[in-house]
């Protein structure tokens, strides 16, 4: 940074720090207008005049519902927030939009920037005002409470996930900058959201995530409060939402559905429709509203893998990797401190197995990250590998599902990747929390030794615990609830969400011809409890 460019910075702070001075900025210079950064609220600007009027329509036949508090942070976040609460506002409810107007959650902005941001997000939603209620998150506006050590804590946690998120690694130095912001931030949103919590008591608190960032710190508030939140988040399925009550969404605990269901078989048509899927995976080809292909390289078969790789008839053992950082990942350990730790120790074990071959096969989403790639985790063991462990790169052109099919023995952290190698009947080891342990169809050790003597078991004799036919079924029948009955319908995806609203206005979802499709989803925000074997959500 420049001297020039640092002292602006200063004079930014100094006069963020001075009432009125951003508003007269504000009203002299920007006259109303979007400011210049990546914080910009046009598309929800244009959609709200209308908008408003439908919920505003809609409310005078609606019953009272429950009273709301809805938060978000970052641009896109805060227009989803935005029309998900003016949807249930016009469904009757009291809705309250909480929200923090930052551009980015790891760098630094100067309070004259933040308040400006503020001032333009306040501009725009105070449109929503007639049917939804906005409160801004930045300091000063609300009162603080003191700090406890429950607020403490949390905070502490959550700007660890939010280090590790951010940075992709996975050990967290406290005094690493990237912390430190976070850590201010996340305190400062736990105690704003502390103060309007108890003071405002909502029936309900629906939050985006829930496990990092500001969205995280909100979440455990509500939680130390002991008021009902919802969280919730989106895969990669068109008009699809996850939602959990009283628990982070990305923990993707299917522990309800999984009792609701398991013991119901699939019907033909659904194995063909799972089938199918699965076979577009394979052959890294789109499929139905799935917005993203799953393999950058078309399946080959298993031996034109196991030629290109060199593998002979000695038992394969297939170590799939997480990316690291990924929100999938975050606080899933178990036995291993980390993830890293859990693949450091496996390849030491296996250097001394050369009656099998290792295949480690890395991660493809790693050609898109910065943090520390698992290549060099293998490396700092052995920086020249035995000749029986293989080591694939994230942009080699290495189809996984032809690797599947030549794997005797699969190994995990917590990737989908095991799940689908269950229900080719390999037997496989789970290292971490992932929503398909404990199902049935997975070997689930929870300690070192645990782990150690499980391998030991299964590498002694492969073939002995290939997965029978029930524990097949079940891998099969579980996917099907993971893959189409977990995900929820509802009309707006985060991305491309005002295509989504094109294709469904609010009238089309909450009006008095809509689709009910949407309705049993709306309900399970607000608290009411998911009921997994209702007709609702997709199912018999």
């Amino acid at each position: 940074m420049t001297a020039a460019a640092a002292g602006k910075d200063v004079v930014k702070e100094i006069l963020g720090q001075i009432p009125f001075t951003v508003e007269l900025y504000w009203l002299i210079r920007q006259r109303g207008k979007a400011i210049n950064s990546h914080f910009s609220l046009r598309h929800l600007q244009d959609a709200l005049p209308d908008m408003v009027q439908d919920a505003l329509e809609l409310r005078k036949t609606a019953p009272a519902g429950k009273k709301i508090f809805i938060f978000a942070t970052l641009h896109y976040w805060i227009e989803h927030a935005a029309l998900t609460g003016i949807a249930l506002a016009a469904q009757g409810h009291d809705v309250t939009l909480g929200y923090l107007a930052q551009s980015d959650w790891q760098k630094p902005i100067s309070r004259f920037d933040l308040r400006r941001q503020d001032l333009y997000a306040r501009k725009v939603l105070s449109a929503a005002d007639p049917v939804m209620r906005s409160i801004s998150f930045v300091s000063g506006r609300i009162p603080f409470a003191p700090v406890s050590d429950e607020i403490s804590k949390l905070v502490q946690q959550v700007s660890e996930f939010d280090t590790q998120y951010s940075l992709q690694i996975e050990e967290i130095d406290q005094k690493n900058e990237v912390y430190q912001l976070r850590k201010e931030r996340n305190e400062e949103a736990a105690l704003t959201a502390y103060s309007y919590m108890k003071e405002n008591k909502p029936d309900v608190v629906i939050v985006p995530n829930g496990t990092i960032q500001e969205l995280g710190v909100v979440y455990r508030i509500a939680r130390l409060l002991k008021i009902p939140v919802t969280t919730y988040e989106f895969s990669d399925q068109r008009q699809r939402i996850w939602l959990a009550q009283n628990n982070e969404v990305m923990r993707q605990d299917t522990d309800a559905l999984w009792r609701a269901r398991q013991n119901t078989a699939l019907k033909e048509d659904q194995f063909e429709r799972l089938r199918s899927m699965l076979m577009a995976r394979q052959h890294g080809a789109m499929w139905e509203n799935f917005a993203r292909q799953w393999q950058g390289t078309p399946s080959q078969g298993g031996e034109s893998a196991r030629k290109a790789l060199g593998l002979d008839n000695r038992p394969v053992v297939l170590l799939a990797t997480n990316v690291l950082g990924d929100s999938l990942t975050l606080g899933r350990h178990l036995f291993s401190k980390t993830m890293a730790e859990w693949i450091s120790r496996t390849v030491q074990y296996f250097a001394g197995r050369p009656d099998v071959q290792l295949v480690i096969r890395v991660h493809p989403g790693e050609v898109l990250t910065h943090g520390t790639s698992m290549m060099k985790v293998v490396h700092e063991v052995f920086p020249k590998l035995p000749e029986h462990i293989r080591l694939i790169g994230p942009s080699e052109k290495v189809n996984t599902y032809d690797l599947i099919e030549v794997a005797d023995v699969g190994l995990v952290y917590t990737t989908t990747v095991g799940l689908e190698m269950a229900m080719n009947g390999v037997p496989v080891i789970v290292a971490a929390q992932t929503h398909y342990r404990n199902r049935g169809f997975t070997l689930d050790p929870d300690s070192w030794v645990a782990y150690y003597k499980t391998l030991g078991q299964v590498l002694q004799n492969p073939a002995a615990h290939r997965l029978n036919r029930q524990q097949v079924e079940k891998a099969w029948m579980y996917a099907y609830r993971w893959f189409f009955e977990f995900p929820l319908p509802y009309p707006w995806h985060l991305v491309r969400l005002w295509d989504d609203y094109k294709a469904h206005p609010l009238k089309s979802v909450v009006g008095p011809d809509h689709n009910t499709e949407f309705d049993a989803t709306f309900r399970y925000l607000t608290g009411e409890p998911i009921n997994w074997v209702s007709s609702e959500t997709g199912q018999e």
